[in-house]
């Protein structure tokens, strides 16, 4: 069973980074794709980046590239969403998640393993 846990949320001031981390445990193979979303008070959940953890290949979709960087450290077992340039509707609680094979998808409902959640609060 694998166990994800968020770090690194907090509040920044608009134009600032943050880097957040997902910790995981209970790996048993390399045959994972790590995902990080975002949902927003009163939206739905939004796919901002995938990783294959075997490859370390990535997509992002157009709305956060060149903005948002997400990697892996085989070592420490993390995933990480590096964030620059952040604005105020960066705002939301930022979710890592991981589904089973090597196929990346967008959609929410396709991870089987989620974190709790860590709040990101960029202020204007």
């Amino acid at each position: 069973q694998l166990q994800l846990v968020e770090s690194g949320g907090g509040l920044v001031q608009a134009g600032g980074s943050l880097r957040l981390s997902c910790a995981a445990s209970g790996r048993t193979s390399s045959d994972y794709v790590m995902g990080w979303f975002r949902q927003a008070p009163g939206k739905e959940r939004e796919f901002l980046a995938a990783i294959r953890w075997a490859s370390g290949s990535t997509y992002y979709p157009d709305s956060v590239k060149g903005r948002f960087t997400i990697s892996r450290d085989n070592a420490k077992n993390t995933v990480s969403l590096q964030m620059n340039s952040l604005e105020p509707e960066d705002t939301a609680v930022y979710y890592c998640a991981a589904r089973g094979g090597v196929l990346i998808v967008t959609i929410a409902n396709e991870y089987n393993y989620w974190g709790q959640g860590t709040q990101v609060t960029v202020s204007s």
